[in-house]
């Protein structure tokens, strides 16, 4: 009797252990957003983009956050600016970023200077690849105004947004922070500007935010090829 106790005692604590690894063996965990999926999920993608730059200061600033967090970002940036420093574009290159167009001088394109508007984005990438070696693919056309015939003149994709949290007007990291983390979803390009402290701060929030939700950082182009 005592021998076949002993015997079902030792068959539950088998039972009870595999079962255990076999839960345990369903899931897995991502060290970077510290969530757990279910094996076989992926992470939910989702692209940080930024206009205007580079800042002396605050693309710097953003630079070692990113850096940091080690995430991705896609910068368009104008010519001017990417003449001033172009030690900021090589970080940005060297660091995995991607690097887009933004024109010249943030030249709206309207009805009357379509040329003109051609001519600064064909400037400005002359300029970056004076600076990186590499041809630019991607331009974000100031205000979202576009020509679609400009593609196949300047062989190049324009880039638009999902989410714009008016950063430039706000100039308030945490109220940024919650109109980008509350319409977030996969797939979704995040419209931010690195020429203002307030954006920048509110970029380096958003990225810890959301990969609390399960969000993986991509550059936009992971985006549009899916």
């Amino acid at each position: 009797m005592r021998r076949w106790l002993r015997g079902l005692i030792f068959l539950d604590v088998f039972l009870f252990f595999f079962g255990l690894l076999v839960m345990a063996s369903q899931w897995i965990t991502l060290p970077a957003s510290g969530r757990v999926l279910g094996r076989g999920a992926e992470a939910k993608k989702i692209a940080l983009t930024f206009d205007d730059g580079p800042h002396p200061t605050y693309t710097t600033l953003l630079l070692d956050g990113l850096k940091e967090r080690g995430v991705p970002a896609t910068f368009f940036v104008t010519g001017e600016h990417a003449s001033l420093h172009p030690d900021l574009i090589l970080r940005m290159q060297a660091e995995g970023h991607l690097i887009g167009n933004h024109t010249y001088s943030h030249l709206q394109l309207r009805a009357d200077n379509r040329q003109e508007f051609a001519g600064e984005i064909r400037r400005t990438n002359e300029i970056l690849y004076d600076i990186t070696g590499e041809e630019t693919l991607y331009v974000r056309p100031p205000y979202g105004s576009w020509d679609r015939s400009l593609e196949k003149e300047l062989n190049m994709f324009p880039v638009l947004w999902t989410i714009d949290p008016t950063d430039w007007s706000c100039l308030n990291a945490d109220t940024v922070t919650m109109r980008v983390v509350k319409k977030a979803k996969e797939g979704s390009i995040i419209l931010l500007h690195d020429y203002y402290k307030t954006s920048v701060e509110a970029a380096l929030q958003i990225v810890d935010a959301l990969r609390k939700e399960g969000y993986e950082f991509v550059t936009v182009d992971e985006i549009l090829m899916e």
